[in-house]
């Protein structure tokens, strides 16, 4: 187990879960703002779960974690290494059945403190689309402030594209001081 909050259990996810991967990819609304299309089981078996495994062994602490409730698999929270070893990212996806539970903001404000007491990290950050309105809404509930919109290239651009990414950060002297309250 690698993290528990009043309702979640985070795990490791291991080669037996392509499944569970496939399940949470092949919904277009949960992957709407990611890639605009469902993930093809060759891209799980041989691109996604070989790099959510690679990332464990390369990182032991941080990864992408299967998310778990009473009633079983929800989705996925990642906590994953950046370019400066003092920041992380963190994210989610979980299954459009869970959407609304608050599960997002509750995997999230539980990776961040992990983050600052457990890790000892300085700086966590997110980036979403600036039009996903509800991922900038955890982000904000999560502790997260917003910095700054910015563009990327895409060769096959999502709509809303066009609007940007934003990203959102909370360094450790505001956490501390109760920003995370």
């Amino acid at each position: 187990m690698y993290l528990e909050t009043e309702r979640l259990r985070l795990g490791r996810f291991t080669g037996g879960d392509v499944e569970l991967l496939l399940e949470l990819d092949s919904d277009p609304e949960v992957m709407r703002f990611l890639t605009g299309q469902v993930t093809p089981r060759v891209e799980v078996e041989g691109v996604v779960l070989p790099e959510i495994l690679k990332v464990y062994a390369e990182h032991p602490q941080l990864g992408t974690f299967k998310a778990e409730d009473a009633e079983g698999f929800v989705g996925w929270f990642g906590i994953q290494p950046t370019g400066d070893p003092r920041t992380v990212g963190v994210g989610y996806r979980l299954k459009r059945t869970v959407w609304g539970k608050g599960y997002a903001t509750e995997g999230t404000r539980a990776l961040i403190a992990h983050a600052f007491t457990e890790l000892g990290v300085e700086r966590v950050e997110a980036d979403t689309m600036a039009v996903n309105h509800r991922s900038r809404a955890v982000m904000r509930r999560s502790g997260l402030r917003f910095e700054k919109v910015y563009h990327e290239h895409f060769d096959d651009p999502l709509p809303g594209t066009e609007f940007g990414e934003v990203l959102y950060a909370v360094d450790r002297a505001t956490w501390e001081a109760g920003a995370h309250e």
